[in-house]
């Protein structure tokens, strides 16, 4: 078992959802000792110190990092680049620094330019989140028993590089997450098939619905299904984390969504032409792949799809 804490000093670089449920989450695990916030926004910061959940909060990024042992940036993911050049300065010789950003060839790239030499960068995706943001919208339940996937440097191949990678390992752990190590490039791929698509489609159907003529905005939200009001939720999620992300990893996301095209055209066709055996193939099929979610722990086959999981 991990000696607590992982790292005596923690600062994390953006406080919304996903930064500040890092936050409770490193302090209720005890898994650091001292945590530093900064954030561009100094109405987050002083929403930060009401809530109390930090030890310090600094607007100057420099000097938020300095003697930090480990710093996670939570930021949007086209901000990397400016944030690291912000906090190169402050960086100490043997810190770790990470992210929590959906996309990581590109993140990875500019952490690495950003960071000075003697500084350990290992990209990080948790994979859990909600449709809510802002300091408030963190609890640090988040990450239990969910994903963290790891993109360690291939050229980095010392040993105090892979000691760096383990440490952050167990700091992800006592966080309650499960860790995966990752190529940086099929992380993208991947996350463009679960994620990224998923919630395209769910802001473009959304989308779809609320400029149908034929439909008033007042008939979607008062007669919306279980099905579309899945949809809202996601396509609630924050909009400049999804816009970075979208323009980050289009390439994937492109791929992915040709491929989706052609077979979305294919089951057109299927409807088309009253093909019941196609049709109910493809149902019984994906309807495995739900099933497979739930047997792994991913998600609960509760009526509300979890959605009361983690909550406080």
């Amino acid at each position: 078992m991990t000696s607590l804490p992982v790292f005596p000093r923690l600062t994390v670089i953006g406080c919304g959802l996903i930064g500040s449920s890092v936050v409770r989450g490193a302090r209720q695990s005890g898994a650091v000792g001292h945590i530093t916030v900064s954030d561009s926004s100094p109405a987050v910061l002083e929403r930060v110190s009401a809530l109390g959940i930090a030890d310090a909060v600094e607007a100057d990024m420099a000097q938020a990092v300095r003697d930090a042992d480990l710093v996670i940036l939570a930021t949007p993911v086209l901000a990397v680049e400016q944030v690291m050049a912000a906090i190169a300065p402050g960086l100490k010789s043997g810190a770790t620094v990470s992210d929590v950003g959906s996309v990581k060839g590109s993140v990875s790239e500019a952490m690495q330019a950003g960071a000075p030499e003697g500084v350990f960068v290992i990209p990080g995706h948790p994979i859990a989140g909600s449709e809510q943001s802002g300091p408030d919208a963190g609890f640090a339940e988040l990450f239990h028993d969910r994903w963290t996937i790891l993109t360690p440097i291939a050229a980095r191949t010392e040993d105090a590089y892979a000691l760096a990678v383990a440490r952050l390992a167990s700091f992800w752990r006592a966080l309650g997450a499960q860790v995966e190590l990752m190529d940086d490039r099929h992380h993208d791929l991947v996350l463009a098939v679960t994620s990224h698509l998923p919630h395209l489609i769910a802001y473009n159907i959304v989308g779809t619905a609320a400029d149908l003529e034929e439909v008033t905005r007042a008939e979607v939200m008062k007669y919306s299904a279980g099905g579309f009001r899945d949809f809202t939720r996601i396509a609630a999620s924050d909009p400049t984390m999804w816009r970075d992300i979208f323009v980050a990893n289009r390439e994937a996301v492109l791929d992915v969504l040709g491929r989706f095209t052609e077979d979305l055209q294919a089951l057109s066709r299927a409807i088309r032409w009253g093909e019941a055996d196609k049709l109910h193939e493809l149902f019984s099929r994906t309807r495995e792949i739900r099933r497979g979610i739930i047997a792994l722990g991913q998600e609960s086959a509760e009526p509300n799809f979890g959605r009361d999981r983690g909550k406080h």
